[in-house]
This record gives structure tokens, C-alpha cells and sequence, in this order.
């Protein structure tokens, strides 16, 4: 079943600034796909789509058979589509309301009308499973950024959704936490989930992702495929600024090699 379908979707801020053109691509329910591009490229916004946060100004989208627009998610569909879909935003102070923690992560099941002891064991071991028990009590906005970014990641775990919209979700977090988070969402994946990442983090990808869709500085989409064909295109992704070619000096000899960014 395609999760989402993306037909030549055009989108502008103010009308002006062209953020994405004729982008077309389609999800099927349990992939692991990756959406790649340097910064300014379009994957933000193309995942606020993908998320009903705002609606194209050309082309359509389809999510779980139906059409997304601000029309379709004013009635009954609204509920069952934010329950089925969550998205983890760049910047989690953008995400992030709640005067504790703990309040931030029970919010999603809190609107969904679950008994309260369900809510509570939700937060009680999502808290353990990102090992922020102890950060239950304080503000998300007094926290760093890698301490909130588990928060904010917390918080879409905790509603259980069918599909993960990640944007840029290793962003400020040290190795460990990056380990600890690819795991998680691996066994998200496996348990049946859809995931859907957008990053410029190349390192990450072989494991997030079995097909990437590689965005170019047009706002278009550049190419598809198999990630491991897609990582190895060198000239593919030099063009679309995802690799740069580093030299160093090494035993009196000159060494270029290309680096991700």
C-alpha cells in the first residue's frame, strides 16, 4: 500500500521564493527511505508537506489513499492522519511548548484519549529507552540541544505513529546518542514502521534508508535508487553539494579524497 504519493508538487514561500519544483515520488508502507540534499534544497519543506503543515502550490499529494489538502484534514481524516504520522522537526525549540518534560512527551497520547495508565507507562519507557529519566522535571527549553532533541523525538515515540517524518534527527547529538537512535529507528522499521529521513549526513544513511531520493540546489529531485547505488555516485553527489573533495599533505604527497558534509 503507498503511504504517500507526490505528484509534481510545487511549493513557494510568499509566492516568491521557490522552495521545491515538480517533485514527484512515492512511498510504499514499511520502507526506510532517505531524502538527501544540502542545506536549502528543499527536504524541510518538503517534509511539512508530507506532514499537512502546509499544501503545494502545485501538484498533489496522496496520503494513505486520499488526498492532502487543507480541506481533506478539516474533517474526520485530521484524526486518523495525525495519528498515523508524526514529524520530528530541524530545529526542536519549534517542536517543544510543555513546562516540563515529562508533560512534553505524554502531550500526543494525551490527545488521542488514552487511559491514563497507558499514558504514563508510554512516558515512563520511551524516557528509559532515550535515557532522559532524568531530565523528567525540567523545561525542554532549559535543556542543550542534543538533550532536547530526545525530548522532541520522545514525543512523536510516545503516540506510536505508522510513519516517522524525520528531518535532520542526528543533529547535535554526540556518537552515542546517534548509535542509540539509528537503533531505535531500525527496530521501528523492522516492528513494520515507515520511515522517512531527510539529511544531509551521509554516514547515517546506509543504515536509515534502503532507497534514497537525492535532491538537487534547483529544488528538484535529482535522482532514485537503491542507496548503496546512490552513495557510490560520486559525480552525483559532488554536483548536488553533498561531497566536497578534500586534499591533505601526507609523507610530502598531496591526497585528495572526497568528504561528506
Amino acid at each position: 500500500m503507498k503511504i504517500f504519493e507526490a505528484k509534481e508538487v510545487g511549493y513557494s514561500y510568499t509566492g516568491k521564493i521557490k522552495a521545491l519544483h515538480g517533485v514527484s515520488l512515492a512511498v510504499e508502507g514499511g520502507e526506510k527511505i532517505a531524502i538527501l540534499g544540502a542545506n536549502g534544497c528543499g527536504k524541510s519543506t518538503f517534509l511539512k508537506i508530507l506532514d499537512g503543515l502546509i499544501f503545494p502550490d502545485t501538484g498533489e499529494v496522496n496520503a494513505f489513499g486520499e488526498r492532502l489538502s487543507e480541506e481533506s484534514l478539516k474533517g474526520g481524516f485530521n484524526r486518523l492522519f495525525r495519528s498515523r504520522v508524526a514529524l520530528l522537526f530541524q530545529n526542536p525549540d519549534a517542536q517543544l511548548f510543555s513546562s516540563s518534560v515529562r508533560d512534553e512527551i505524554a502531550f500526543g497520547p494525551l490527545q488521542l484519549d488514552l487511559p491514563r495508565d497507558e499514558i504514563i507507562l508510554r512516558v515512563e519507557d520511551t524516557m528509559k529507552l532515550l535515557r532522559i529519566e532524568h531530565l523528567r522535571a525540567r523545561s525542554p527549553h532549559e535543556l542543550s540541544i542534543g538533550e532536547k532533541r530526545k525530548v522532541a523525538i520522545a514525543s512523536l515515540l510516545t503516540v506510536n505513529p505508522d510513519v516517522l517524518l524525520l528531518d535532520e534527527p542526528t543533529a547535535g547529538l554526540d556518537p552515542r546518542s546517534t548509535r542509540e537512535l539509528i537503533n531505535i529507528l531500525m527496530e521501528a522499521n523492522e516492528a513494520g514502521k515507515t520511515i522517512i529521513t531527510a539529511t544531509h549526513d551521509l554516514h547515517i544513511v546506509p543504515e536509515i534508508a534502503d532507497r534514497c531520493y537525492v535532491f538537487s540546489e534547483e529544488k528538484k529531485i535529482a535522482a532514485e535508487g537503491k542507496t548503496e547505488d546512490i552513495l557510490s555516485d560520486m559525480a552525483l553527489l559532488k554536483e548536488c553539494n553533498l561531497i566536497h573533495i578534500h586534499s591533505h599533505k601526507h609523507n610530502e604527497a598531496w591526497h585528495s579524497h572526497p568528504h561528506g558534509h
